[in-house]
């Protein structure tokens, strides 16, 4: 007898675990860069599992900001967890309902370093880019 798992999202709609899109979508370029952190972080002691943490907090001219962190600990009842392009990927459910549908990249040009998160669900953003609204 075969049984399937299935993942109810924070909007209410069941899927196939196994077969549900991921909620953001990592790039490669920006993965790779998460894995060298991991990796200076493992070199320096770190013996736990990483998860590229992401959510949304209160802050800024705009009202919310997106927060990336490195982080060892997963709540199964509050996080949504998945891996993209071989990282281990942790979103809290409240973040969830604004994160559905972004896109995480890592610029590293002469003008720009650092990672960049494409929001499609913002209504807008304040002067610098660092804080958005919905």
């Amino acid at each position: 007898m075969s049984t399937t798992t299935t993942q109810t999202t924070t909007l209410g709609v069941k899927n196939d675990a196994a077969s549900a899109p991921p909620p953001i979508n990592l790039t490669e370029k920006a993965a790779q860069e998460v894995k060298r952190i991991v990796a200076e972080q493992v070199a320096a002691g770190e013996t736990r599992t990483l998860h590229l943490r992401m959510r949304v907090v209160g802050g800024g001219c705009s009202g919310f900001q997106h927060k990336l962190d490195l982080d060892p600990e997963v709540n199964p009842k509050l996080d949504v967890t998945f891996e993209m392009h071989g990282v281990p990927i942790v979103i809290d459910k409240r973040s969830l309902l604004y994160l559905e549908g972004v896109t995480v990249d890592f610029h590293d040009d002469l003008n720009r370093r650092g990672f960049s998160i494409n929001n499609p669900n913002a209504k807008g953003t304040c002067g610098c880019g660092s804080s958005f609204s919905m």
